[in-house]
């Protein structure tokens, strides 16, 4: 396990994957992380839905597409999806769906597995499509979608991490 200081600082979107699929006790290390993110108030407003099965990633990739008027694959051939919805109904829902999605994030690194935050799940969560995906999950509630985090093996050399730019902290 790397220093946390390390997986920080060296996590990068990788636009780019092979189609092996990343096995199931792994992605349930990742989605751990995602439960374990702090939360307003402690309650737990985001949930989780795990996307391995290539015709719903494929239907939600096409979705996801359509809301840009492409017909690209937003996923960038990444084998699997992380859908993270939260609760509308909880205050603060899209901050704490956003701190899920990074653990998510970091523990994919630290794993040795890629990912990628792909946005628009607002939108197509917001579809009748979307919505029909949702319960056939099993779930139904007032979800919205925060962000989509493809997961697998990148195809290639990940990318360096970027200088960090100079002029962003300010102390009184």
């Amino acid at each position: 396990m790397a220093e946390l200081k390390d997986v920080i600082r060296n996590r990068r979107s990788v636009r780019k994957y092979t189609e092996e699929i990343v096995p199931e006790e792994t992605v349930n290390e990742i989605i751990e992380a995602g439960l374990w993110a702090a939360s307003g108030m402690g309650k737990q407003a985001p949930v989780i839905l795990a996307v391995s099965d290539k015709a719903v990633r494929d239907e939600i990739s096409k979705l996801n597409a359509a809301v840009m008027n492409s017909t690209n694959d937003p996923f960038y051939g990444a084998p699997q999806v992380l859908v993270v919805l939260a609760d509308r109904n909880v205050g603060t829902y899209v901050y704490d769906g956003a701190l899920t999605m990074g653990n998510m994030m970091l523990r994919a690194y630290d794993l040795g597995v890629s990912s990628c935050w792909i946005h628009r799940a607002k939108e197509v969560f917001n579809t009748e499509e979307g919505k029909a995906i949702l319960k056939r999950a099993g779930l139904e509630g007032d979800y919205e979608g925060i962000g989509n985090l493809i997961i697998g093996y990148a195809d290639g050399d990940i990318p360096a991490p970027r200088e960090r730019a100079e002029g962003r902290v300010y102390k009184i």
